[in-house]
């Protein structure tokens, strides 16, 4: 499982969507999905924007924990 930290990281950088969409150009109603937690996926140029705004890494903005109920072989 991805576990999707941007609202985490909004909280420490103590900054909001609205700078975000400023800073980046990334749409609105785009960060509103990813705070939520709403996208299915996103796209390599949206994660530079972020990592960029941010002064992030793509590690910072999501994490892997391994989901140990996924049927696939090593």
């Amino acid at each position: 499982m991805i576990e999707n930290r941007f609202s985490v990281l909004l909280g420490i950088k103590r900054m909001d969507r609205g700078e975000v969409a400023k800073i980046t150009g990334i749409n609105r109603k785009t960060l509103y999905n990813i705070y939520h937690d709403k996208s299915k996926s996103i796209s390599f140029d949206i994660l530079n924007k972020l990592c960029y705004a941010l002064d992030c890494t793509p590690n910072d903005l999501f994490r892997y924990i391994p989901d140990e109920n996924l049927p696939i072989e090593k």
